[in-house]
């Protein structure tokens, strides 16, 4: 097989690999939105479901633990759900019933939210007479009855089971459109003057990156980035970065040209080193 044909069977595979991941998140855009149709049988919500809640519903074991409690994942949901219930009673005028809520359910959260809870216990003052409601509002503890904290618990509730079942929060077709719209334009730009200077290979298909950085912002950033301080180029699966003995950190490809034998000496200060020293850091 010649390079030619290696290489455009490489680009099949790669172009199966990317139709199979945008159909995958089609599907679970749909699923997301709740907009997926009950007869449509190319939508197989079996691919979401985590592997210890299949099991389970198959009356089996599973290889992998399921994940721990909200409150063990230092999540506050628990709690805040029971800071709605408590002022539920509260509004109602239901004192003992609130006091008694506050016996059974906030002991295990006194210790790191004492200060909250402190504040929960002081509103019991207030919920009094014909109205409670009204007396609550007119009090110190008035925030209380806000809105927002039904809000809240709501966008709380969805990130912590996103966080359970292993899925992103948001669609990962609605952070891939949005992630085109903001970079589209600066390529349509450096494509457009490439043209015109009659620069050729400049979208390099061998590599899965940009021929231009663009930053997307903070809401699309996702995990830690290190970019080599000797090659500016960012770290990839291919080429991680590696931490000398002297604590400075390069790419591997960087240690690899600065590399005499088996000896480095770092470009940033005199320490001369073993190249096999050098350990891979994960971000």
């Amino acid at each position: 097989m010649d390079w030619a044909t290696a290489h455009r069977a490489e680009l099949n595979d790669r172009g199966t690999m990317a139709v199979s991941a945008l159909i995958a998140m089609q599907q679970r855009h749909l699923l997301d939105t709740g907009a997926n149709n009950n007869n449509n049988n190319d939508i197989n919500e079996a691919a979401f479901v985590p592997e210890h809640a299949a099991a389970a519903a198959a009356g089996g074991e599973c290889s992998t633990p399921p994940p721990p409690p909200p409150q063990r994942c230092g999540s506050s949901l628990e709690l805040k759900l029971h800071k709605l219930k408590f002022i539920g009673l509260l509004e109602r005028g239901d004192r003992a019933g609130a006091i008694q809520y506050a016996r059974d359910y906030f002991s295990p959260f006194v210790t790191s939210h004492e200060r909250e809870i402190q504040t929960l216990m002081g509103a019991v003052l207030f919920a009094c007479g014909d109205n409670p409601r009204a007396r609550l509002l007119n009090s110190p503890y008035g925030h209380l009855l806000n809105d927002d904290h039904w809000h809240e618990v709501s966008d709380l509730f969805v990130k912590d089971g996103c966080a359970l079942l292993g899925l992103s929060v948001e669609s990962p077709l609605t952070v891939a459109v949005n992630a085109g719209c903001k970079t589209l334009p600066a390529l349509l730009n450096i494509k457009q003057v490439m043209q015109q200077r009659q620069v050729a290979g400049v979208w390099n298909s061998a590599k899965d990156e940009l021929p231009i950085e663009i930053d997307l912002g903070s809401e699309c950033r996702y995990h830690s980035i290190f970019a080599c301080p000797i090659l500016r180029q960012q770290t990839t699966d291919t080429n991680p970065p590696f931490r000398l003995t002297c604590g400075h950190c390069i790419s591997r490809d960087a240690l690899a040209k600065l590399s005499s034998g088996h000896k480095l000496k770092c470009p940033y200060c005199p320490v001369e080193q073993n190249k096999n020293d050098a350990r891979q850091i994960t971000f």
